[in-house]
């Protein structure tokens, strides 16, 4: 939201980039350990996309949704403490969801678990 807001972009634009942005870099951060390990690309895709979709979606349905949710937040500029304080709580408040779902999924062999089989310790 705030490369949006810096470069005068809308309402909507600027929750798509941020939207966009946190899937990219939540798969990119699964895809490196994944690809070290020796996955092709197109298996490691698939480990991202089961490790962190349900999370990254959740993540931001909360996030974005708060955010929305605080009159004036969005018009806000980035020297206004009512642009930060509503998008860093709403990371806050998205973190417990987002921490249940992913208890669940890998108690159960799912969404992380996926990816932890790849995962390179003490390297």
């Amino acid at each position: 939201m705030a490369i949006a807001t810096a470069l005068g972009w809308g309402d909507v634009a600027s929750i798509v980039l941020a939207i966009v942005l946190a899937f990219f870099f939540g798969y990119l951060l699964t895809l490196t350990p994944v690809l070290r390990a020796g996955l092709s690309l197109r298996q490691a895709t698939g480990v991202a996309l089961a490790a962190d979709t349900v999370s990254i979606a959740i993540m931001e349905a909360v996030d974005n949704g708060f955010v929305l949710a605080v009159p004036g937040a969005l018009e806000a500029g980035l020297r206004d403490a009512r642009f930060w304080w509503p998008l860093l709580l709403g990371f806050v408040i998205a973190f417990g969801p987002a921490w249940l779902v992913n208890r669940w999924l890998i108690a159960r062999g799912k969404g992380h678990a996926v990816a932890h089989a790849y995962h390179q310790h003490g390297t």
